[in-house]
C-alpha cells in the first residue's frame, strides 16, 4: 500500500499558519507529501524546505486572482496538488494548512486504509473534527462547526476539490462513497492573537468576497472579538505532540463562560433536538456514508 500526503499554502509565516506541524502530523502514514507552495510574500518556501524530510516534493504555483469569489482559489491549488501526486498511490490524504492529526490515531486511519484498500466502492475516509477557538484550551460545540470531512481520497485521478475545498467530489460532481473512522482532525484556524487573526480575516477576505462585498467585510473585522460566539466547551484532551511548542507559547489571555449559549430560538429547538436524538438537521454532509 502505498500513501500519499498533499496540502498547499501561502504566507505562512506572515499569518502563522502550522504548516509545518500538519505536514509533520503526516508523514507517519505517507510515501511522500506533495505541497504546492504559492507565490508568497514571506518566506514560506524557505520554511517548507527546512522540514528535516525527504518524503516532502514541492510543486511552486500562482494563484489565481480571479478566482477569488467563495474561495474557488484554494480548492484550484488543492487540485494542483493532488494532480502532482505519484499515479501509484493508493490513498491520498489532504491536510490544510490549519489542521493536525494527533499522533494517536495514526494507528487508526493505517488500519482503516488497509482494510478498506481492496473494496473499490469505498472512495474516501471520514474524519471527526475538533475546531479550537480563541485559545487551545476551547473547542466549538454549537451547530456552525462541522462535524465531518473527508481527509483519505482513493487515488483514482476522478477526485477534485469541492468549492473552496472544505471536501471531495468526483470530477462528474458525485458525492464520494466514504467509510467514517473513529479519527480526529484537530483545527486550528481559529487559534491566533486578535490582531493576526483579524489580519488573516482581512486577507481571506479577498479570496472569498466580490469586489462589493469588501468592504463590507472590513467593516465587520473592525469589531473582531473572540467573545462574539455562541457556544465553547472546555478542551479535556491533549494536543498532538508536534503542536506542543506553540500551545506552550500561548501568549494572549482568552477566557469564556461555558454555560453561557447565544442561541436564537431556532437555533435553541434545534440545539435541544440534537442533544435529545443525536440528528444535526439540516448538517452538511458533502459525502455519502456507505
Amino acid at each position: 500500500m502505498k500513501v500519499a500526503g498533499f496540502s498547499f499554502i501561502r504566507n505562512a509565516v506572515e499569518f502563522d499558519y502550522p504548516i509545518v506541524e500538519a505536514i509533520t502530523s503526516v508523514l507517519p502514514l505517507c510515501d511522500e507529501f506533495v505541497i504546492a507552495v504559492g507565490d508568497s510574500d514571506d518566506d514560506t518556501l524557505a520554511l517548507i524546505k527546512a522540514i528535516p524530510s525527504d518524503k516532502i516534493r514541492i510543486i511552486h504555483t500562482v494563484w489565481d486572482q480571479n478566482a477569488r469569489t467563495g474561495g474557488r482559489v484554494l480548492a484550484q491549488e488543492t487540485d494542483k496538488a493532488l494532480a502532482a501526486v505519484s499515479p501509484d498511490a493508493d490513498w491520498a490524504f489532504y491536510i490544510q494548512g490549519d489542521e493536525v492529526l494527533h499522533e494517536q490515531y495514526i494507528p487508526v486511519v493505517r488500519e482503516a486504509m488497509q482494510t478498506y484498500l481492496p473494496d473499490k466502492s469505498v472512495e474516501g475516509l471520514l474524519f471527526k473534527y475538533l475546531h479550537f477557538y480563541g485559545s487551545y484550551s476551547y473547542v466549538g460545540d454549537s451547530r456552525r462547526w462541522y462535524r465531518n470531512e473527508i481527509r483519505v481520497i482513493r487515488n483514482t485521478g476522478n477526485v477534485v476539490a469541492y468549492k473552496d475545498a472544505q471536501g471531495f467530489r468526483t470530477r462528474d460532481n458525485r458525492k464520494l462513497n466514504v467509510k467514517p473512522i473513529d479519527a480526529y482532525i484537530y483545527h486550528y484556524g481559529w487559534v491566533k492573537p486578535p490582531e493576526l487573526q483579524k489580519n488573516r480575516l482581512r486577507y481571506a477576505n479577498y479570496f472569498w468576497n466580490t469586489e462589493e462585498n469588501i468592504a463590507k467585510a472590513e467593516a465587520r473585522l473592525e469589531e473582531f472579538d473572540y467573545s462574539h460566539i455562541d457556544s465553547l466547551a472546555h478542551f479535556t484532551g491533549t494536543h498532538p505532540t508536534v503542536m506542543q511548542a506553540r500551545v506552550d507559547r500561548l501568549n494572549w489571555p482568552f477566557t469564556f463562560d461555558t454555560s453561557q449559549k447565544h442561541y436564537s430560538p431556532r437555533v435553541r429547538f434545534l440545539t435541544f433536538i440534537e442533544k435529545l436524538t443525536g440528528w444535526r438537521v439540516g448538517e452538511y454532509k458533502n459525502y455519502k456514508k456507505v
